[in-house]
């Protein structure tokens, strides 16, 4: 059997959303089989300090996305300011300086959009709290492709543009509160259920 991972969880957030991943994060348990890349908007002109805030409280490995990085299961993966992240074959990620979408760079799309052609039913998207659009065309293309998609409630989040753009053009698999995503995301991807 292949040591490349067949399987993903992809996460986009923009305003709000760092406080959904501290409750979110720290409850994906270890033995979680697959590898959870997270795009958030962020300030482009300063580091990101997301490893840092998120190492010490995740049972996970953290790290900041490099560019031909293999992904490994059961790591969780930051984009770096300034920079589009996307899955290429392999999978490996990959970075990119093009122009921003929705006026982001990372941008969710992007990397949904990219994830759900390397991955395909074996996906899974979350979007979370946000400002803008961005996120919604990127679940579709998801959804399209058989993964499962996942909105944050738009009640339970801080800017709630994101999720209701999202649910503008897709019916998601699931509407979650943030306390309810950890859970779900532990048994989708910890091979207890098919």
């Amino acid at each position: 059997m292949s040591d490349a991972c067949t399987a993903a969880i992809v996460i986009g957030g923009s305003a709000g959303s760092i406080d959904v991943l501290g409750q979110l994060l720290p409850q994906l348990e270890p033995r979680l089989a697959t590898p959870v890349i997270v795009v958030l908007h962020l300030p482009r002109e300063q580091p990101s300090l997301l490893c840092e805030i998120f190492a010490p409280r995740c049972a996970l490995q953290v790290r900041e996305a490099q560019d031909k990085e293999p992904l490994a299961a059961g790591c969780i993966y930051f984009a770096p300011p300034d920079y589009h992240l996307l899955v290429d074959a392999g999978p490996v990620l990959a970075l990119s300086v093009d122009p921003p979408v929705h006026f982001s760079r990372p941008s969710i799309d992007v990397l949904f959009e990219s994830a759900a052609d390397a991955f395909g039913a074996q996906l899974t998207a979350l979007l979370l709290s946000g400002a803008n659009a961005d996120g919604a065309q990127g679940l579709v293309e998801v959804q399209r492709a058989g993964g499962t998609t996942i909105v944050q409630s738009p009640d339970s989040s801080y800017a709630r543009a994101m999720p209701d753009a999202a649910l503008a053009v897709l019916t998601p698999d699931h509407v979650l509160a943030p306390g309810a995503m950890a859970g779900l995301l532990n048994q989708l991807h910890s091979g207890r259920i098919s």
